[in-house]
């Protein structure tokens, strides 16, 4: 196993969150041009017609500074997604949508809940805590770097520190991102890089490391199977070049 298999740039790495971005911002400006409120569409919470808003939510913001703030989140965090974790990137993103839909369509307040944040937290959410679950050095990186750009998302999670926002989104997010690292398995990055001490057969009798020590611990440089000459006799090669000297006219 390695690296290359898992972590392979290919054009879908940027296509998809791409695509996502164009439809977004496609209803934005469909709205605005032609005067159009497609707010009702968002989720209702306990309600039938609001159940609709699970699926389109995501693609709905209320004005210019809601899309464009979550914008580049949403594609840099999908990107990340789909290189780190191809095989399950696509259920992440599509089963996120719907669970942390589902969960704001139940907890959130009797009000319209548009906008792409629900998903941004699942996928903040996902590749914090499914980069410590793997314990892989590349991934736990990936992790403190969410956290160091995206960590302040956290106290939008609580009630009253905005009330313009959806913060039981924001919550329905983190909580279906947490459970999507639980539950979703992938490959055991550790076996990528083995030592030789972390093999089932290591034997530390045939470690030439561990033959540098005798039995009691002590620090004897040489290996016991090493033979060295008592008066070591170096062989010295000379070469000599002869050059003719001119004769003086």
């Amino acid at each position: 196993m390695n690296d290359y298999h898992h972590f392979k740039f290919t054009p879908s790495v940027w296509l998809v969150p791409a695509i996502i971005l164009i439809i977004m911002w496609f209803i934005f400006f469909f709205e605005n041009s032609f005067n159009v409120d497609l707010t009702s569409n968002g989720i209702l919470p306990r309600t039938i017609s609001g159940l609709q808003g699970v699926i389109f939510s995501p693609f709905l913001h209320g004005s210019l500074n809601h899309i464009a703030n979550n914008s580049i989140p949403l594609f840099i965090l999908t990107t990340a997604l789909i290189y780190f974790y191809r095989d399950i990137s696509l259920k992440v993103l599509f089963y996120g949508v719907l669970l942390s839909g589902l969960i704001t369509w139940l907890i959130g307040r009797d009000s319209y809940h548009v906008g792409a944040s629900s998903l941004i937290y699942v996928l903040v959410s996902f590749i914090f805590f499914k980069g410590m679950m793997t314990q892989y050095y590349r991934l736990m990186a990936l992790s403190m770097a969410v956290v160091l750009f995206y960590g302040g998302m956290i106290w939008f999670v609580f009630p009253d520190i905005d009330k313009t926002i959806s913060w039981e989104g924001h919550l329905a997010g983190l909580i279906t991102g947490f459970f999507f690292a639980a539950y979703y398995k992938t490959p055991d990055y550790k076996k990528a890089i083995q030592f030789n001490w972390e093999r089932p057969d290591f034997n530390p009798e045939d470690d030439m490391f561990m033959k540098h020590f005798d039995e009691n611990g002590n620090f004897v440089n040489i290996p016991k199977e090493v033979e060295i000459p008592e008066n070591p006799s170096p062989t010295i090669s000379y070469i000599y070049e002869f050059k003719e000297t001119p004769k003086e006219e």
